[in-house]
């Protein structure tokens, strides 16, 4: 079911309920006002009728005066001026309820009498075969005389073809109105929703290959303008996601190509002609360096993917940072040596920090193998651990020509190298730095890269506090 349809329907319901509810409480009210008319003049009839029955010597003796007495004068003066316009069933009955006198309209017809009635009553009865609206009062005796009870009526027929008619205009209407209801709300949820309607066909023809097409927004800031926006701010994303992983596909092709082109282009070379044993040695470890590169290069990639695609959070635990450290340079500490660069390790108290040890070992080791490739010989990588404004820090920084202002967030960029002939003798494939960041983040360590003019590079990560 569509939404438009959806809406009309719901709406229609609810009105439903509201025009039941509605149309019950007016047809309520009409059948007591109609029916009020007719007890109050069932009363006039009745209170004349009394004055006659009182007035007869030796029937009946008089009530005290009561106020309807005194104010049905008038009435019986005004009535008297008017011609009748219904006929009126009046009948005198014993206290058993047998009729003594009624008037010549009812013929053979005795109205009903109920004899448990201590006061003047109301029903409605059927006597020959006319629905009638009674009023049965008592008739007190005078000394020594038993009472009886009074009976005037009034035929039905009036009243009821109106209450019917009114039934039947209400109960032909109800549908009218909710059909026409349907109709007209139908048609204003169509026009409402006609902005979501091309957002629809917007986002249908939305592709791949057409990323850069957006969802024309409404003239009027309400919720669709807001989801229309928000949709958009959505597509921008996508397209963003979409060209980095474009541009990670073409550069990691570009990466993986250039090492398996070297062996290639080395072993073709072995292959021409027979070569002394040094030669072929020499060749060889050549070819082992390249594809040493690409394993680490497929590595980084792999970890960079899991990290991508997992949504686990990290295991996080209070650890002690410097113990981290001394484990890296375990590693490390060779690799240093055959550059003869020095590792000085600063240390300012105790250092406890939140992190992975796993995930902030290979951290600590992207960010000295960058610092050891950019740094010449016989210079001096300085590490520095501490506790600082209540927040533990690490920080890396090199003897090498530094980074740029501009660029100390692009070097976080995956590939993206400062110097890319520098950046290739040295082994890089321009992932470390991508790596760091994105273990980062997954741990809540803060990342970045410092600038000091005439140092080296200067890398810093602030933890939370374990």
């Amino acid at each position: 079911m569509s939404l438009r349809n959806r809406i009309a329907i719901y709406y229609t319901a609810a009105t439903a309920v509201l025009v039941a509810l509605v149309f019950t409480t007016l047809y309520v009210m009409i059948d007591r006002v109609v029916y009020s008319h007719y007890d109050h003049e069932l009363a006039s009839v009745s209170q004349r009728a009394l004055r006659l029955a009182y007035g007869r010597p030796g029937e009946h003796h008089r009530d005290k005066p009561s106020d309807d007495d005194r104010h049905d004068k008038d009435d019986t003066r005004r009535e008297r001026r008017r011609e009748p316009l219904r006929p009126e069933f009046i009948q005198l009955s014993t206290t058993e309820g047998t009729p003594l006198r009624r008037t010549a309209n009812l013929g053979l017809i005795a109205l009903p009498v109920d004899t448990t009635a201590s006061r003047p009553i109301f029903f409605n009865t059927t006597a020959g075969g006319l629905e009638l609206r009674l009023l049965q009062r008592p008739l007190h005796a005078s000394p020594g005389q038993p009472g009886g009870w009074i009976t005037v009526a009034r035929p039905l027929g009036d009243a009821i073809a109106v209450l019917a008619d009114l039934r039947r205009v209400l109960l032909l209407s109800f549908p009218a109105i909710l059909i026409t209801l349907f109709a007209l709300t139908r048609a204003i949820a169509a026009r409402s929703i006609r902005p979501v309607e091309e957002a629809i066909s917007t986002a249908e023809s939305i592709t791949r290959e057409h990323l850069d097409r957006r969802i024309p927004l409404p003239s009027n800031r309400d919720e669709l303008y807001r989801l229309s926006a928000t949709i958009n701010a959505l597509l921008d994303r996508l397209q963003e996601a979409f060209d980095r992983e474009k541009q990670f596909t073409a550069d990691a092709s570009h990466e993986l190509k250039t090492p398996l082109a070297a062996v290639r282009g080395t072993l073709e070379v072995l292959i021409r002609r027979p070569r002394e044993r040094e030669h072929y040695e020499e060749r060889i470890r050549t070819c082992l360096d390249e594809l040493e590169r690409m394993t680490q290069l497929i590595e980084q990639l792999l970890l960079l993917a899991r990290h991508d695609s997992t949504r686990e959070a990290a295991a996080l635990r209070p650890i002690d940072i410097d113990a981290v450290i001394a484990r890296v340079l375990q590693r490390l500490g060779r690799h240093a040596m055959e550059r003869e660069i020095t590792i000085d390790v600063a240390r300012e108290g105790g250092c406890i920090g939140l992190a992975d040890p796993d995930m902030l070992a290979i951290m600590l080791e992207n960010l000295l193998t960058n610092a050891l490739k950019y740094s010449p010989r016989g210079s001096t990588v300085t590490l520095r651990s501490g506790t600082r404004d209540g927040r533990p820090f690490c920080t890396v920084r090199d003897e090498g020509e530094g980074i740029e202002e501009s660029r100390l967030e692009a070097v976080f960029e995956r590939f993206y190298r400062i110097d890319q002939s520098r950046s290739s003798e040295s082994g890089g494939s321009g992932l470390g730095l991508a790596i760091v960041r994105k273990l980062g983040d997954l741990q809540g360590i803060t990342v970045r890269a410092e600038h000091h003019e005439g140092e080296g590079a200067t890398f810093r990560m602030l933890f939370r506090q374990g």
